[in-house]
């Protein structure tokens, strides 16, 4: 027997992986088997391309047993195995990597091919998170004499020579008080299931299995093997071999919903960045959808071997109902969300991801508009918050919201308006601030109903948010019709200014209103109403005023509306031609209360409008 060191401060390092690196302890499982994994991958690749390999069988499998009455756990396989010098290599030197040292001899479609695991060695030490002493047998492939390594991870290791009937690698944990919580068959399929069920080779449970004999009424224990894994990430196959029937098994196998998705996105990435995504968007929005603490529904996968599923990194928050996989060639095992936030890997990943999943949705809406409208039914919204967000795929964006519309029944694309736009017309027009039924009778809408233009109901509480800040639809101006500004659009050069002739009623207006308003000015979009209220370009509506005092801002200074009357109206023509008077005055304050209404705008005070209304009602009876 050969007594060997660990090099490098390995006791720290050691410490630092038990302890740090990794959240859960069944992560070792995990480890261990991609490590087997790793050694098969390696031993495949070797018998299909090199000459000295090809003629040695190869039965891929990795196989584990579990001994409960001595507190034992192995994992074993028959890949490409070690020789005792591999053993010093790989397992004597923390963050050595066999794996890494394989692939630097390799290049172009070999290296793609291999489908090798970085980080052997690292990933093997988490198994001393559970295990107080671990046994490995081990023979390298082409050779005859196994080697045995022995370890409790503090006080160095042991080599001596074994015996091990074929190539492979045996790894035995001593199971400590933490790891008893494994010697259980049951505990161990849980997990090889949610880290390991699509690796690529099958792996086997060997465990004393109980069952109930009903003659001796007793429960009688039988050694089994069962296979525990489905050996076959259906993400890496090629999409020609998969039927839909695969990809929807797999959907509801992965998320636990019923019902079949709507689609899903399959991509196979090849170059200077390898890795493969299969997302999906389930046929009804998740119930979490616009909680603050939703599901994550994406998974993270490194070379079939499952990391993580709650990481919000995956994917722009906009995106959280895409449902699947993401499993990178280039990512480390150990990899943690910490890292995720700033890896130029992943990084990389999501933006080619954001821009393939949107480019479907523009593929769908063009081809399958039936399908579309289902999506877009569920999702509007968070296509919506994207713009806001992600600035690089703004335009994408904008073609793949939908709208309500005056001119439509039930959704319209920006590009369907623009080509409905009248001779002349310069901008496309929206309201935004309530409910759908609110804004469809708004008086703001009126001159544009008289004029034939159309105007999107944009009703989603975060449209006057989100579209505050999009002002370009390609070279089309966007612009909101309860801005100020709009009215210039909608000047009619042949129709004479009725502004100079209302000053005076302006002015008295003004001065009964007081600080209650910014302005009140003769208006050019009313054609039915009296009155309306409206904002400066740069400032936030009054339903937007309202919904920021609802988030604990109500001691922010607000801005004043602007009141405009309508010329036309009988009641501003009757009020030109009165003096001064308290029906003057109440009047005034009832065209600034409707209009606040007409708006969806809660009164200040109530009691004085109604008081008002009496008194003129009085009058009018």
């Amino acid at each position: 027997m050969s007594k060997r060191e660990f090099q490098t401060e390995v006791n720290q390092l050691l410490q630092l992986i038990v302890h740090s690196l990794y959240s859960h302890p069944e992560i070792f499982l995990r480890e261990l088997i991609s490590n087997s994994s790793d050694a098969l991958d390696k031993l495949r690749h070797l018998t299909l391309v090199d000459e000295a390999y090809k003629a040695l069988p190869f039965n891929p499998r990795i196989d584990l047993e579990l001994d409960e009455a001595n507190n034992t756990l192995t994992i074993s396989d028959t890949g490409i195995g070690m020789n005792d010098e591999d053993l010093v290599s790989h397992l004597g030197t923390i963050a050595r990597s066999g794996t890494k040292n394989f692939l630097s001899q390799l290049s172009g479609d070999a290296k793609r091919d291999s489908n090798l695991i970085g980080q052997f060695g690292v990933g093997f030490y988490s198994a001393f998170m559970v295990a107080d002493r671990i046994e490995v047998v081990s023979r390298k492939a082409g050779e005859e004499q196994a080697w045995r390594w022995i370890s409790d991870g503090k006080t160095g290791f042991d080599i001596e020579p074994a015996e091990r009937a074929v190539a492979g690698t045996t790894v035995l944990l001593h199971l400590n008080d933490e790891g008893k919580q494994y010697a259980n068959s049951w505990r161990l399929q849980e997990i090889v299931k949610k880290y390991s069920n699509h690796i690529a080779f099958p792996i086997f449970l060997t465990y004393d299995k109980s069952d109930w004999n009903a003659d001796e009424k007793k429960s009688i224990k039988t050694r089994t093997t069962e296979q525990v894994n489905v050996a076959s990430a259906l993400w890496r196959r090629s999409k020609n071999e998969i039927t839909d029937d695969d990809y929807k098994e797999l959907y509801k196998s992965i998320t636990g919903d019923s019902e079949d998705p709507l689609f899903w996105f399959h991509t196979k990435a090849e170059g200077s960045l390898e890795y493969t995504t299969l997302f999906y968007v389930p046929s009804k929005a998740p119930l979490d959808l616009y909680q603050a603490e939703y599901k994550v529904g994406v998974k993270l996968y490194v070379k079939r071997v499952f990391i993580l599923d709650d990481s919000r990194e995956l994917l722009p928050q906009y995106l959280r109902f895409v449902r699947g996989i993401i499993d990178s060639e280039d990512l480390p095992l150990n990899v943690s969300r910490e890292i995720l936030q700033q890896n130029r890997v992943l990084t990389s990943i999501k933006t080619a991801s954001v821009k393939k999943i949107l480019g479907e949705l523009k593929n769908i809406a063009a081809n399958e508009p039936e399908q579309y409208f289902k999506f877009i039914t569920q999702y509007n919204r968070p296509l919506k918050e994207g713009l806001y967000s992600d600035f690089a795929n703004r335009e994408t964006l904008l073609e793949l919201i939908r709208f309500k519309s005056t001119k439509m029944e039930g959704f319209t694309s920006l590009a369907d308006v623009k080509s409905r736009m009248k001779d002349g017309q310069k901008s496309i027009y929206y309201i935004t601030g309530g409910a759908e039924s609110l804004l469809r009778t708004s008086p703001l809408l009126e001159i544009y109903k008289k004029k034939d233009l159309e105007v999107l109901i944009l009703d989603d509480d975060v449209d006057e948010i989100v579209f505050s800040g999009i002002d370009k639809y390609g070279d089309i101006d966007l612009k909101a019709v309860n801005k100020s500004s709009t009215s210039e659009d909608l000047k009619d050069e042949a129709e004479p200014d009725k502004a100079e002739a209302l000053q005076p009623l302006l002015a008295k207006l003004k001065t009964l209103l007081g600080d209650r308003v910014k302005d009140v000015r003769a208006s050019v979009r009313l054609a039915d109403s009296p009155s309306c209220i409206v904002s400066d370009e740069e400032e936030p509506s009054l339903q937007m005023q309202q919904m920021l005092r609802a988030m604990g801002q109500p001691e922010m200074p607000m801005p004043k509306p602007t009141l405009e009357i309508n010329p036309d109206h009988e009641i501003v023509k009757k009020l030109l031609a009165r003096p001064d008077d308290a029906v003057t005055e109440d009047a005034a304050w009832l065209l600034l209360d409707q209009a606040l209404l007409m708006e969806g705008v809660a009164l200040q005070d109530p009691g004085a409008f109604v008081q008002r209304l009496n008194r003129i009602l009085t009058l009018s009876v």
